[in-house]
């Protein structure tokens, strides 16, 4: 079984050394796949290369560097979907700001083969600096929704999934470019494969860490974050369920939020700050669905945090 596993970096030369190193660190219960990790520089003065040069001699896995001058997300994606598809039985996508633990690809794989899934995720579980605020932690900010293995989902994201190449291959758009500085490509496009029939199937053990910045732990942030969250939402949508139906059912949803987020309001005066940021968060998070679903972009990416 020949695997990739594909990073998209962008001037994070710390996250991605930390990365590699722990790729280096992967076990398996049985016969180890054939790896083949994969870096794609996302920035056209090929900052990363002098990591990969330091590190190519560590590695047990071969390592392949390439550069997508292009900015923007989507177009680092399709790059490595493209350096993989002809060599590898399947893709896996981790971010350069994630620490996968040991057992992580051998869960994926054994998940794979058990359900026969073309599609299959982990959770990602964050690593916070020292002295994050409280209401950071307490909030779940960072948290995603957690699934028993085998759960069939009609979603992923590629911070931690591995996929079959044959997916690619039966897709007309991959990643899709328009959302190059919006986020979102990836919930777009695993959108569509579920739609398209692919299975997606949940692989709780196969977990990995995110390493979160003291950049990302302000509240400016989260509540960026979240408007951009709600943003992208809004947009997939749109592009997806043109109906006047499914756009009110999507705007009825939004209103929904928001009126849940109001009602945690009151109990500022029992949990503290974390009652007014879960009302604001929800606040912009509405705010962020109905500009995208009235078209209008909001481009986070063009900003970069962490190292």
């Amino acid at each position: 079984m020949r695997v990739a596993v594909c990073i998209i970096t962008c001037r994070r030369p710390e996250g991605l050394q930390r990365l590699l190193r722990a790729l280096n660190a992967l076990t398996f219960r049985s016969d180890p796949p054939d790896v083949e990790v994969i870096v794609v520089d996302n920035d056209a003065d090929t900052s990363a290369v002098s990591v990969c040069d330091l590190l190519r001699r560590e590695l047990k896995w071969p390592l392949r560097y390439e550069v997508e001058p292009q900015r923007g997300i989507p177009f680092a994606r399709n790059r490595a979907v493209a350096c993989a598809a002809d060599t590898a039985d399947f893709v896996s996508f981790i971010d350069d700001d994630e620490v996968p633990q040991p057992s992580w690809l051998d869960e994926l794989l054994t998940v794979q083969h058990l359900y026969n899934a073309d599609v299959v995720t982990g959770p990602v579980v964050p690593h916070f600096p020292e002295g994050v605020p409280d209401w950071v932690v307490k909030e779940r900010v960072f948290e995603l929704d957690r699934y028993p293995t085998g759960r069939r989902l009609d979603k992923a994201y590629t911070h931690n999934v591995l996929v079959r190449v044959g997916v690619f291959k039966a897709m007309e758009t991959i990643f899709d470019v328009r959302m190059a500085l919006t986020g979102g490509s990836d919930t777009h496009f695993f959108r569509r494969v579920h739609r398209a029939g692919f299975s997606i199937v949940r692989a709780n053990e196969a977990v990995v860490s995110e390493w979160i910045p003291s950049s990302r732990t302000r509240l400016r942030w989260v509540l960026q974050r979240a408007y951009r969250v709600g943003n992208s939402a809004g947009l997939i949508e749109a592009d997806l369920n043109r109906s006047v139906s499914s756009r009110v059912r999507f705007a009825l949803n939004a209103y929904a939020k928001f009126a849940e987020g109001m009602l945690y309001l009151p109990l500022w005066f029992i949990v503290g700050r974390r009652a007014a940021v879960h009302t604001l968060r929800r606040v912009c998070q509405v705010a962020g669905m109905l500009t995208g679903l009235a078209g209008r972009r909001y481009e986070e990416y063009r900003k970069i945090h962490g190292t």
